[in-house]
């Protein structure tokens, strides 16, 4: 098998692995030099099979630095689908939503990100087998898929945002007077995944494409606590939306 796409799934959308046809499910413990994944609503195992006719390899769940993984661990994941020849990668995650424009559950388009975790996964010495020692991020989400991903979107009738996400650290909820800096410098989203993926696959030379689930107003904008559980309770709640538009964005994704 020669995966055109790869699917990374963020937390409470793992049930889109279930929809691949003839898949072949490997746990990341029988994969070498795979860190375990221990966070709620991730499976920890890589699928292999087809979506839409086209070959994708999915990794249903992630690894994030607050589960105590350096940020080299936590692009193992990536790393391995380019070594299974992905060159085309969908990032998804859970998101905080600080822009009042997104509704809980509403998806968004990353066109950038700021990397608040004070890591990144390039630090060290560098392969130039790999990507060169300063790689550019002027466009660390591509805009042609992002015209693709909209397209689609429209065609069916669902509605596709666009943001900045901030990355932190966690795994602590952010405090309203942070939420209230991240709106301050450009942040329309907060989460604790994700921009650590997304660097090293643009050192690699892969293009990337990231869709956010909006499972919660910030802290400070929104009523109550936050709790996991309804962070899983409102991706789950769309999936069937998600799962719908990513099927529909597979194939153009391998033909684009």
């Amino acid at each position: 098998m020669s995966p055109r796409v790869g699917v990374v799934l963020g937390s409470g959308l793992g049930a889109f692995a279930e929809h691949v046809e003839g898949g072949v499910r490997i746990p990341y413990g029988e994969i070498p030099a795979m860190p375990s994944s221990t966070a709620i609503g991730h499976k920890g195992e890589l699928v292999l099979g087809r979506v839409s006719g086209v070959e994708v390899a999915v990794l249903s769940g992630r690894f994030h630095l607050y589960e105590g993984y350096s940020a080299q661990q936590v692009v193992s994941g990536i790393r391995l689908l380019y070594e299974l020849g992905v060159r085309t990668v969908l990032l998804t995650c859970a998101a905080g939503g600080l822009n009042l424009e997104y509704a809980e559950g509403a998806l968004v388009l990353l066109s950038d990100h700021i990397n608040l975790q004070g890591a990144n996964p390039l630090v060290g010495p560098n392969d130039e087998r790999l990507g060169p020692r300063f790689p550019d991020m002027t466009e660390a989400y591509s805009a042609d898929l992002r015209k693709l991903a909209k397209r689609t979107a429209d065609d069916l009738a669902i509605t596709l945002h666009e943001g900045v996400y901030a990355a932190v650290l966690g795994p602590s909820y952010e405090t309203p007077a942070e939420i209230r800096f991240l709106k301050h410098i450009g942040a329309d989203l907060v989460g604790m995944s994700t921009v650590a993926e997304t660097i090293a696959a643009n050192h690699l030379g892969m293009r990337v494409l990231a869709i956010a689930c909006v499972t919660n107003l910030a802290a400070g904008l929104g009523s109550g606590k936050l709790v996991h559980d309804d962070v899983l309770a409102i991706a789950n709640r769309v999936s069937g939306t998600f799962l719908k538009l990513v099927s529909a964005l597979v194939p153009q994704l391998a033909q684009s």
